[in-house]
């Protein structure tokens, strides 16, 4: 599985001279015949493109072996509708990293470049938080960590709660007895539940938590979960701990997350739009994200699916530029274009922690450039050393 700390390195990975970044995605495609090739030649022919290009462009290095060892590794997929692939390469730094995807990427792609394309990886994690199932009942407690489609069951709790006596005592005293001690069991179960989940949360474990238990124990749980954990929560269904199953684990997992994205990503493209519109902490177009982002005021960056756009990138500070110029504007070196700004601004963003936003679905975040962000501070609206509310 693939950490952050994995993505972080990637995203700081810049080639130069004949070190290139090789990035592979593979996306299995159900046959349409039984001999099973067409992902292989598929593959055949992206690596024979990108062989001519970099060839071209005088900077194979230690592509081509990088690149061959991706066809081979293609040819072995053949034929797997399970799982998606990406591969990120550059032989000459000794870097090689394979990651098992859900099978939900566009198409199969290739790119050779200075950096590694982690577009769709950003797209695919952002979608695809990390997440907690905790299943729930009077004095047992199962957790599974879901991520990436992988479901893995974590460590479990079991209290024993004390048994009945025969008969309730005088004047029912020792069924009273027994019935407080029996609650006492459930709320120090409960606690320590809570606890564990506070623990898990800390140590980074998981972004998200989705919790099964019956209706009657809900409100006793809820109630010592930490504020932190609680603002974590996307939601709660009524299960059954001891009879969860994976398949429960994903169905559940699935309908609230697509649920809570959905609405995450409605909220974040009001809420950013307001802000732009009232000369607060957002803006809109790729002219002010750009600047927003070099000057690290950027919290969330939001950009739609299929977003694309020409830029011009510094080849001796990095700055990023909208307007297609020769030289730059803030040390007059020379600049290079980039077909795809994305290929710059996305490992930025990972590099620089912040959350990234894909957008569908929103014709208002369409009609202002399809980029925009939502911003920590405005260095424009800071006097002396303090920001401006906005």
């Amino acid at each position: 599985m693939i950490t952050r700390e994995d993505i972080r390195e990637l995203a700081a990975f810049q080639g130069d001279g004949a070190e290139c970044a090789v990035s592979f995605y593979f996306q299995p495609a159900p046959p349409r015949n039984k001999s099973h090739h067409e992902q292989t030649i598929l593959a055949k022919d992206l690596v024979r493109q990108a062989l001519r290009e970099v060839d071209k462009g005088g900077k194979n290095g230690s592509a081509r072996a990088d690149l061959q060892r991706i066809l081979d590794l293609a040819g072995e997929w053949q034929g797997n509708r399970a799982r998606a692939k990406a591969v990120f390469a550059c032989g000459g730094r000794n870097i090689w990293r394979e990651v098992d995807l859900p099978p939900q990427l566009a198409k199969t792609q290739l790119f050779v470049n200075r950096r590694f394309h982690l577009k769709e990886l950003a797209a695919l994690l952002g979608g695809q938080p990390r997440l907690w199932v905790a299943f729930v009942d009077r004095h047992r407690a199962r957790f599974f960590a879901l991520h990436l489609d992988e479901v893995k069951e974590q460590e479990a709790l079991f209290r024993t709660l004390p048994r009945r006596g025969r008969g309730d005592g005088f004047a029912g005293y020792d069924a009273g007895h027994a019935e407080r001690s029996v609650n006492d069991e459930v709320l120090h179960h409960f606690k320590n539940v809570a606890e564990f989940l506070k623990q898990g949360l800390e140590r980074g474990a998981f972004d998200r938590l989705v919790v099964g238990c019956p209706d009657i124990h809900w409100h006793d749980l809820e109630s010592q979960l930490h504020s932190y954990v609680k603002k974590r929560l996307l939601g709660r269904f009524v299960a059954d701990v001891g009879g969860a199953t994976e398949e429960q684990v994903r169905e559940q997992a699935d309908r609230m997350m697509r649920e809570w994205l959905a609405q995450h990503r409605h909220k974040q493209v009001r809420e950013v739009l307001g802000q732009a519109r009232g000369n607060g902490r957002g803006v809109t177009g790729l002219r002010r994200v750009l600047r927003s982002l070099e000057m690290g005021e950027v919290q969330v960056l939001l950009i739609a699916e299929n977003y694309s756009a020409h830029a011009v990138e510094c080849t001796s500070c990095g700055h990023l530029d909208a307007h297609m110029v020769r030289y730059c504007p803030v040390c007059g070196r020379s600049t290079q274009e980039l077909e795809d700004v994305c290929e710059a601004i996305v490992p930025a963003a990972i590099r620089r922690d912040v959350e990234l936003v894909y957008v569908r679905d929103e014709p208002e975040f369409d009609q202002v450039g399809s980029i925009a962000a939502l911003l920590r501070f405005r260095a424009d609206q800071r006097k002396g050393g303090a920001a401006v509310a906005s």
